[in-house]
């Protein structure tokens, strides 16, 4: 058989009319964007403010759906059941993202995903009650080297970074806290504000956004946050501990190519756009955009220094 230009570009427009027809048509129901945690907390008010604006761009509706529960594994493990054509979003949370698959048999793994991009950071941070009896994070770690697993330390997931500062820090300063794990940060305030737990790890945008009877000890990030420059990072506090909630958008694998394109082109332009990184800043959290491909080649990176750090402390039961 004889191949002509105007055979191979009549064949290749057969191939590329389905994909483009799908995409003219893109979307054709709600997007449902599936939130890990509780609503009110910092993962679920980016995903809205990002919803308000991939509405603007992709045109239909785009909704918020929150499924918390085992540190955001339920709602990945939806998100990578869901069909594959764009109307099911999630929302990710380093580094649960990557450490959940590592610390048991999880519902999801990376390649079940396929990456949108990365827009927030939001660093860990660890607080006590305002009239509690810790004024330092040095007097935590006084009472935690004199009297074991007596300070109690809660979490929004085993996993999360919040958790994961702590077990750092453990390792860091040679200290053992009692961990306990709730579902989201109202829950976590309410029981700091009601002295059920001494200390909290929430990421220091929640805390400084409603800071009401908190006292914030540290803060996880490389440097002082514009945000809180009062609040010393653990580095500067002599520990060799960095950690941040980063927060990103991912589609089911498998998505059309197309739609995809679609979805990280639209996701750019709401990360460059002066309404939505107020609408972050307004929250206390850093605007982080890194797009899909780059930003799970580092993923990747990561998971091999946190299967590094499960094979000298697992956390699960720390």
């Amino acid at each position: 058989m004889i191949s002509t230009r105007r055979g191979v570009l009549a064949a290749g427009g057969l191939l590329a009319a389905p994909a483009i027809a799908q995409t003219a048509r893109y979307p054709e129901r709600p997007i449902e964007v599936v939130v890990g945690f509780t609503a009110g907390g910092g993962t679920d008010l980016d995903a809205r403010s990002y919803a308000r604006a991939l509405e603007q761009r992709i045109g239909g509706t785009v909704v918020i759906s929150n499924r918390p529960g085992a540190g955001g594994e339920l709602a990945l493990g939806a998100v990578a059941r869901a069909r594959p054509d764009g109307h099911t979003l999630g929302t990710t949370n380093m580094p649960s993202f990557v450490t959940i698959p590592i610390e048991r048999q999880a519902q999801f793994k990376l390649d079940d995903f396929a990456p949108i991009a990365n827009l927030v950071t939001d660093p860990s941070a660890i607080t006590g009650h305002a009239e509690g009896p810790f004024q330092s994070l040095a007097q935590v770690i006084e009472r935690a080297r004199a009297a074991p697993d007596t300070i109690t330390f809660a979490s929004p997931g085993i996993g999360t970074d919040d958790h994961l500062q702590l077990v750092l820090l453990q390792e860091a300063a040679g200290v053992r806290l009692n961990h306990v794990a709730f579902q989201g940060d109202p829950q976590l305030r309410t029981a700091l504000l009601g002295r059920q737990v001494d200390l909290i790890g929430l990421n220091l945008g929640a805390v400084t956004a409603s800071p009401q009877n908190m006292r914030v000890l540290s803060q996880g990030g490389p440097r002082r946050s514009r945000f809180r420059p009062d609040v010393p990072t653990l580095r500067e506090l002599g520990f060799a501990v960095e950690m941040a909630s980063e927060r990103g958008v991912i589609a089911p694998a498998g998505t059309p190519p197309a739609i995809l394109a679609r979805l990280r082109e639209a996701t750019e332009d709401i990360a460059r756009d002066p309404e939505f990184v107020r609408a972050l800043e307004a929250r206390f959290t850093e605007p982080a955009f890194e797009p899909g491909d780059g930003w799970f080649a580092r993923l990747r990176r990561d998971e091999a220094t946190y299967r590094e750090l499960w094979r000298r402390t697992p956390w699960a039961q720390r």
